[in-house]
């Protein structure tokens, strides 16, 4: 029986406007109840490319996409919205999505991304996002703490039962 080679993780590269159809498309299968049509991600990849990411297969199939974003920090806007500007006054990164298929968790393909999302962030000090799945553990290990706020509540309710707004602060070093 022969394996199937993984995707480099140093092959995630800028996405592109031809590559929406099959970020949808993964989207769709990681994410069946969040549906975000194209008009979305078509405002991110426009405001924001260089928080715009994916990681094709050598034969071209997506393995996973990256989406992020300057924000205001306690505001995570809702889901499938088309923002068409961004706040000149940011202060945090919004990661929106990190997406990996299925057949190609668990090879830490993700961390390479991550790792470049956060390097963006640093300007904005501090990097946001709301946790699905109950992913929060994953995420606590690239430095977010969950921000257990009430006020938050009505800006997570769009995002399912036990979304989970987490927050990391820049680290500069030095």
């Amino acid at each position: 029986m022969s394996r199937v080679a993984l995707p480099s993780p140093a092959g995630w590269r800028p996405m592109e406007a031809e590559d929406l159809p099959a970020v949808m498309a993964l989207s769709e299968r990681v994410h069946p109840t969040f549906h975000e049509g194209e008009a979305m991600f078509l405002d991110r990849l426009r405001l924001f490319p260089e928080g715009s990411l994916v990681l094709a297969h050598a034969d071209g199939a997506l393995a996973a996409y990256a989406i992020a974003y300057p924000v205001h920090r306690f505001a995570p806007p809702p889901l499938d919205t088309v923002l068409g500007t961004l706040p000149a006054d940011a202060d945090a990164l919004y990661l929106h999505d990190v997406a990996v298929a299925p057949e190609w968790r668990g090879h830490g393909l993700a961390e390479p991304a991550i790792r470049r999302l956060l390097t963006l962030a640093e300007p904005f000090g501090a990097a946001v996002l709301v946790s699905v799945y109950g992913t929060w553990p994953f995420w606590a290990r690239f430095g977010f703490a969950r921000v257990d706020d009430p006020a938050l509540a009505p800006k997570l309710a769009g995002y399912g039962e036990g979304a989970v707004f987490m927050l990391r602060e820049s680290m500069k070093e030095g």
